[in-house]
């Protein structure tokens, strides 16, 4: 894809604002209140940052993806703050941090009122319908349902990829969501302004023993002949460089790299199928933007498509998020539509742009106060009030050692601090120079002046979080 580099704010994010302007006086004019734009959000599971035919990947196919960024504005350096579902999705819909919001363990939900002071609800009180379809992800015993004007979620933790609809017909749970949004535009198309969240399974494992990547059975030969480099630090020495709190078979993303990635040829295959079920999303993008045109409501229509958190396909001897490297917590991000400026097309940001960033985004395009306990920021705000972020906190203390070993820590735009705080084990890294994290350089007496600044910014940002 070709398109204009965004550092800061300018022309075309001017244009938005603009956009956004009207929208939110529109808001208060009554009849033109309809006018408020219809707002798609998508999420995949588990996908990672560079597994789009936009951000580099020359093996992917992801064409609707792509067409999508092209028509829009590809976030570059997009991150989750917690790099696990129901904490990331808690902190998409309430623009918080899990220290905020506390939901860090799948039993836990939103009381009623942190649900009420979520992006859908205050978008529901404010005038719009609200769907949603596929996996919730938060918890599976109290699920908002009631909420929601079109709710298409079974209560479960993690939905089944081979499904079996009301003929008795077995059907992929991509496919099944793909239905689902088919209905809820022809349902809902006439009743604008809507909200629509659509969560895939995909491309998350099926977890088992072993895992699997179940695939739609049209994609089996996709990518069949095709080879899938090894990435760097796939070497053993990566992994044999962890501490031995780190280092051991309890370690979930290592018990899980056995079965999937420990060879080249799993890592292949697991790669493969990866990819085929982001191809298979890539589908259900294309067939809705073709419905969105075909039901005339493309031209006030805006799509946000974001990943929950990355995923580890064996770098650093590991597999699935949870920890602090970019392949865990980098995701894609893409705000799109018809609706968009004409001169915003392929654009692209360097910004650092979170999912805490969702929430208030989603409000501020549908003209609705976003509220003070929201941390993030509207990504798509006035340039001259837009905050521009050097870094960021991350934090991830679900389970602990020796299954997830808890992490907290600073990831800034040249170096990243993680700090494991059960056992105050350090790791420092330079992604400008060292992007594939290689060198830990916490023990590096040279770097001892940009330790102690990490340091210092973690406790700042950790006391801020909360």
């Amino acid at each position: 894809m070709t398109g204009r580099t965004v550092c800061a704010f300018s022309k075309p994010f001017l244009m938005l604002a603009l956009l956004i302007f009207g929208v939110c006086n529109a808001g208060a004019r009554g009849k033109k209140q309809a006018k408020r734009p219809n707002i798609i959000f998508l999420l995949t599971d588990d996908h990672r940052w560079d597994a789009l035919g936009a951000m580099g990947n020359k093996i992917i196919q992801t064409p609707n993806l792509d067409q999508l960024a092209g028509r829009g504005i590809l976030f570059k350096k997009a991150y989750v703050t917690t790099a696990i579902c129901m904490v990331s999705r808690a902190s998409i819909l309430s623009g918080q941090y899990m220290s905020r919001h506390q939901i860090n363990d799948f039993n836990q939900d939103f009381s009623a009122k942190a649900l009420a002071e979520t992006y859908p609800a205050l978008l529901k009180k404010a005038g719009y319908k609200l769907g949603f379809i596929g996996k919730w992800g938060i918890s599976v015993q109290k699920q908002p349902d009631s909420l929601y004007d079109y709710w298409a979620s079974a209560k479960e933790g993690q939905p089944a990829y081979e499904l079996v609809n009301k003929s008795g017909k077995v059907i992929h749970h991509t496919d099944s969501v793909a239905k689902d949004v088919q209905q809820f535009l022809g349902q809902y198309a006439g009743k604008e302004p809507f909200c629509l969240a659509v969560s895939f399974k995909a491309p998350h494992e099926l977890d088992g023993n072993p895992p699997k990547y179940p695939i739609q059975e049209r994609f089996k030969d996709l990518y069949k002949n095709i080879s899938i480099p090894e990435p760097e630090t796939a070497d053993p020495k990566y992994w044999n460089s962890f501490p031995d709190f780190f280092r051991t078979n309890a370690n979930i993303a290592r018990d899980r790299w056995k079965p999937l990635l420990s060879n080249p040829e799993l890592r292949a295959q697991t790669t493969k199928d990866y990819y085929r079920l982001i191809t298979g999303v890539d589908e259900v993008v294309g067939k809705l933007v073709a419905q969105l045109k075909a039901l005339k409501i493309d031209e006030n229509t805006i799509i946000i498509f974001m990943g929950d958190n990355g995923f580890s396909l064996g770098e650093h001897g590991l597999e699935g998020k949870w920890f602090g490297f970019e392949e865990s917590i980098r995701v894609p991000l893409i705000i799109s539509g018809a609706a968009m400026p004409a001169d915003f097309k392929g654009a692209t940001s360097e910004n650092i742009a979170l999912n805490i960033d969702i929430a208030p985004t989603i409000l501020a395009l549908a003209g609705v106060p976003v509220p003070e306990k929201m941390q993030g920021i509207s990504l798509l705000a006035n340039p001259k009030t837009q905050q521009t972020r050097t870094d960021f906190f991350y934090e991830h203390t679900y389970l602990g050692s020796p299954k997830l070993p808890k992490v907290e820590g600073v990831v800034g735009k040249d170096f990243k601090y993680m700090n494991y705080t059960e056992h105050g084990y350090e790791q420092l890294y330079n992604t400008k120079t060292d992007p594939h994290e290689t060198v830990n350089l916490a023990g590096d007496k040279a770097h001892n002046v940009v330790l102690t600044k990490m340091r210092m910014r973690y406790e700042e940002l950790k006391a801020a979080a909360r």
